[in-house]
């Protein structure tokens, strides 16, 4: 039932937006099937999957302003779970358990190295290899793989927050 009604609400979210062409990203799989989340993973990936195409902005904390990827992460906690985060990728990091890559859940963390620093970028995975984030200046949040040679060639791990199954 669960996974029904998650599909209801990305097929309904997805038809209630313009599709934005951005050059930079990477084909991603427009079909969200095998995703499957369950208990706080769920409400953490049904919260996220409403921000899809809100604006980029640096520092941003709420939908209306702007969102960075930390900002995303917090505002996505707070509101599905009410885990009180900060607004800093390093930050978040130090707060939650690493995950091996193959053991990620829908809800955990994911991070990467885009600045040249440890954990400068973070996103939620979704799970069938996908995550949620805001990109960058000018984006909007979107949906990549974890296989993007973009993505792929900065990440540093998984973490999460939630109960350990």
């Amino acid at each position: 039932m669960k996974k029904i009604l998650l599909l209801g609400i990305i097929f309904l979210s997805a038809c209630s937006s313009t599709p934005q062409k951005n050059k930079t990203a990477y084909p991603v799989s427009k079909s969200l099937n095998n995703i499957q989340a369950q208990g706080a993973g769920l409400e953490v990936v049904m919260y996220a999957l409403g921000l899809l195409d809100v604006n980029y902005q640096f520092g941003g904390n709420n939908p209306e302003a702007g969102l960075d990827c930390s900002g995303m992460v917090s505002f996505v906690y707070k509101n599905a779970v009410g885990t009180v985060l900060p607004h800093n990728a390093a930050q978040i990091a130090n707060l939650a358990r690493p995950v091996a890559i193959d053991q990620l859940q829908a809800g955990d963390l994911v991070f990467f190295n885009t600045l040249g620093k440890s954990f400068s970028h973070m996103g939620i995975y979704l799970g069938d290899g996908r995550f949620i984030h805001a990109p960058s200046s000018k984006g909007k949040i979107r949906v990549e793989s974890l296989s993007s040679p973009y993505f792929a060639q900065r990440f540093e791990g998984g973490r999460s927050l939630l109960a350990q199954n």
